[in-house]
């Protein structure tokens, strides 16, 4: 019986070798993986959050799940440090561990960084192909980081039709980064600088993507107009009047945002919000159980906490990925189990 233990390792650079940004790999799969836990062909048991720091939000979460068709089960260690902007870091860093669901043996450790920011722009993307209203022609962001720009290039990347990019952000300089960057690696799209006018961000824009881990309401209901969707991937960023204000209320998952501190947590803790108010969870768009946008002047709010299962069945296939480029390297994590391995250094040490 072959007792040995072979880990993958693959690290952001293999990522990017092999993979790249392949958005329309993230978005396919995103998809697919929502139909399949639709089916019940996915564990999705709740997160371990442990938050060292209230007031910053500073926590690092523990996310398992399993894919039964990619005959996979995982887990992502991901690390959200908002205070970490100040220190001139990435507020987020994340590892993935997957494992075989047939004899349980580890198979890979990953980077997870960058399957998780893509993973988060992928289910904003899929979202807004049920919600955002047809051919929407302008994106505006509050908040300038990371996150933000995986949502830009996904969002241009699946809807051609954008033109404009409003960028707000706390600062002038993070604002003027992100243009820079983002022209870079995008044609045809005007950027307007707002000056940390998040209002003009907001009301100019037909898809509106709030990417801060904020902890007060900054977004007001009155900035908003018909027709919008509002792409709600931070913390406590809008006024309580902002969701009450939507037509429809979609979620990644309710049951998991309803427990955690975003806005309409928060107004569900308060009694404001019922599981009635509700209108879907994203699977049940994907899987037609449940109509989008059914006209263009709904208002339409979409919040989402993150799908492990999603990271799962996105670093499963990174892995493969990387494994049939042979783009990673491996360690032994134990050639046979223990008590052979105690036996042959007994054998050895008498020799």
């Amino acid at each position: 019986m072959d007792n040995s233990v072979k880990v993958a390792i693959i690290t952001q650079n293999n990522i990017l070798d092999a993979v790249g940004l392949d958005f329309d790999l993230a978005f396919e799969t995103t998809e697919r993986v929502l139909h399949e836990y639709n089916n019940g062909m996915v564990l999705y048991p709740d997160k371990v959050s442990q938050i060292f720091d209230e007031a910053t939000q500073n926590r690092t979460n523990c996310l398992p799940a399993t894919v039964f068709n990619e005959g996979i089960s995982g887990v992502k260690w991901v690390s959200v440090f908002p205070g970490n902007r100040e220190k001139g870091l990435d507020n987020l860093s994340a590892s993935i561990l997957l494992s075989s669901t047939e004899n349980g043996f580890p198979l890979a450790f990953m980077d997870g960084t960058i399957c998780s920011n893509m993973r988060t722009a992928a289910v904003s993307t899929v979202a807004a192909k049920y919600l955002a209203k047809k051919n929407p022609e302008t994106v505006g962001f509050v908040g300038a980081g990371q996150q933000a720009r995986f949502h830009f290039l996904s969002i241009i990347h699946a809807n051609p039709s954008v033109k404009k990019c409003f960028v707000s952000s706390r600062t002038e300089k993070s604002e003027t980064k992100f243009i820079e960057e983002m022209s870079a690696l995008s044609d045809g799209i005007e950027f307007v600088k707002c000056n940390s006018d998040y209002e003009k961000a907001v009301r100019n824009s037909d898809i509106v993507i709030s990417v801060i881990s904020g902890q007060e309401p900054i977004i007001q209901a009155d900035w908003i107009g018909k027709g919008t969707l509002y792409l709600h991937v931070g913390g406590w960023e809008d006024a309580y009047d902002v969701p009450l204000k939507a037509d429809k209320i979609v979620c990644d998952c309710w049951e998991s945002v309803k427990h955690r501190t975003q806005t309409i947590s928060r107004l569900y803790k308060a009694g404001r919000l019922a599981d009635s108010d509700i209108y879907a969870d994203l699977n049940e768009l994907v899987s037609k159980e449940k109509p989008g946008r059914e006209n263009d002047d709904e208002f339409i709010y979409f919040d989402a906490v993150g799908l492990s299962y999603v990271d799962v069945a996105l670093a499963s296939r990174i892995y493969k990925i990387c494994k049939e480029k042979n783009c990673l390297s491996y360690i032994e994590m134990q050639s046979d189990n223990v008590f052979s391995n105690l036996n042959k250094r007994q054998k050895e040490d008498r020799l």
